[in-house]
């Protein structure tokens, strides 16, 4: 463990499906001590999240009286106990009021932060432990933006004045990792070479870009376009991540059915550099949110529902 240099006052656990992190904060939302496996909600033998939760942060046994605020799928139906959805537009103090609490047999208080829900064409769309990521960058300061989050199922977020009004999912990752694993398409791919091509990524942006209510047509190019040598079999890989970001940002419901002038890039760092590439071929300018905005999420979060000063 580090040395400590100010006084914890929160634990944060970001707990997700496939990992957990936990977080020893001070009431600025500093980082004194953290923790990190891979033990995310699917991994929990016979779903013993207490067990799990005591063992991670058995290092930490000295400050048990301090409040632990949870984010994630930790508390979804698959998790430790479902939190209701809160409905979107939704700021700190809506998700702070709504926090389902238990506390565990060694005297842990442990908080639930609630998912978000909105609705598109009467069908709902959920996120959850987005939210708190998002609490955590407009905590910096970030309280005017449209937020792209991507992943597995890559959140947009709009924010104004410091609230979430709505967002959008794509399943552009997932997408991308049934089609290279469980398709024809994989078949022409060179799994070899695994460096970027950087050229085939921008053709499959501007593809994408210009797919519109053709993706589907245009994704069989994945197929042809190595077939007949116009590309090369290492390129097909990058072709495609690039075909389905471009139709993720070239979406009206991305960006918001509204002019677009920037967009705030909140992931690791190899996924955010082709979203930053790709929208500059949109011509939209990006930032990148700062590292560990969820650690100022569960802070933020932690204020408002007056668990911390």
């Amino acid at each position: 463990m580090s040395s400590v240099a100010s006084d914890p006052a929160l634990i944060g656990l970001d707990w997700g499906t496939s990992s957990f992190r936990a977080h020893l904060l001070d009431r600025e939302g500093l980082v004194l001590d953290c923790r990190s496996s891979d033990k995310g909600i699917m991994q929990i033998r016979d779903c013993d999240f207490e067990a799990e939760l005591h063992r991670q942060v058995a290092v930490w046994a000295k400050w048990r009286d301090l409040p632990i605020v949870a984010s994630g799928m930790i508390g979804s139906r698959n998790g430790w106990m479902e939190t209701p959805y809160i409905e979107a537009p939704a700021q700190v103090d809506t998700l702070a009021g709504a926090l389902t609490t238990r506390t565990t047999s060694q005297g842990y208080r442990v908080h639930l932060v609630p998912g978000v829900k909105a609705e598109h064409g009467g069908a709902p769309d959920v996120m959850r432990g987005e939210e708190t990521q998002i609490l955590g960058a407009v905590d910096t300061g970030m309280n005017e933006n449209l937020f792209v989050l991507p992943g597995t199922h890559s959140k947009w977020i709009r924010v104004n004045k410091g609230c979430i009004e709505g967002f959008s999912t794509f399943m552009t990752g997932e997408m991308f990792s049934l089609l290279r694993s469980h398709s024809v398409l994989g078949k022409l791919m060179d799994d070899e070479d695994a460096s970027f091509s950087k050229k085939g990524f921008l053709s499959g942006v501007n593809a994408g870009l210009e797919a519109g209510q053709d993706l589907l047509h245009r994704l069989f190019r994945v197929r042809t376009l190595p077939l007949f040598d116009i590309i090369d079999k290492s390129m097909v890989s990058d072709y495609l991540s690039g075909l389905l970001i471009g139709a993720e940002i070239a979406s009206p419901l991305a960006r918001g059915r509204e002019t677009c002038t920037g967009v705030a890039v909140m992931c690791r760092d190899d996924l955010a550099q082709r979203y930053e590439v790709a929208l500059g071929v949109a011509g939209i300018p990006c930032t990148r949110v700062p590292d560990n905005v969820v650690s100022r999420g569960h802070i933020a979060i932690a204020r408002a529902a007056g668990l911390i000063p």
